[in-house]
């Protein structure tokens, strides 16, 4: 594993906060020149810190209004069911993240519905059917005071 510098520790950073930077700008941020910049972003892109740019959606100017979390513990763990219930996931649009967890529940998972009956929907006609899972409990979410972070750096 290639070491990190300061420097691209903070151009790290920088990115997090926003992605579509210059290689003037972020020259500027981190004391470098453009070139310089850019060659550093290149090369960690290469090393796979980088895994992509995305642009952070407000939920409700789409009119995804709910989000919930959804915890799913598997009736069973066959390696056929599990595969199943996970492609099942990976296939809807709704369900925006899906973490494999130890304790009390298989999986949580982070959905945006544009209202309470669309997520009832999902849950009771998508996943709650679904032969591998035992049962599911849902959290809606009323606020969020911290909104979505980069990593810790």
């Amino acid at each position: 594993m290639e070491t990190l510098d300061p420097t691209d520790i903070r151009l790290l950073d920088a990115l997090q906060q926003n992605a579509i930077l210059t290689t003037q700008e972020l020259g500027d941020a981190l004391a470098l020149s453009p070139s310089q910049a850019g060659r550093r972003k290149q090369r960690l892109e290469a090393a796979g810190y980088i895994r992509a740019y995305a642009a952070r959606l407000e939920p409700s100017k789409l009119g995804l209004d709910v989000q919930s979390f959804v915890q799913v513990l598997l009736a069973s763990h066959d390696p056929e069911g599990s595969r199943d219930f996970r492609a099942l996931m990976k296939s809807r649009r709704e369900v925006i993240s899906m973490w494999a967890l130890t304790g009390e529940a298989d999986y949580l998972l982070r959905i945006y519905t544009a209202d309470l009956a669309r997520l009832n929907m999902l849950i009771q006609d998508v996943i709650l059917p679904h032969r591998a899972v035992g049962r599911v409990q849902s959290q809606i979410v009323m606020d969020q005071p911290k909104a979505d972070a980069g990593l810790p750096l």
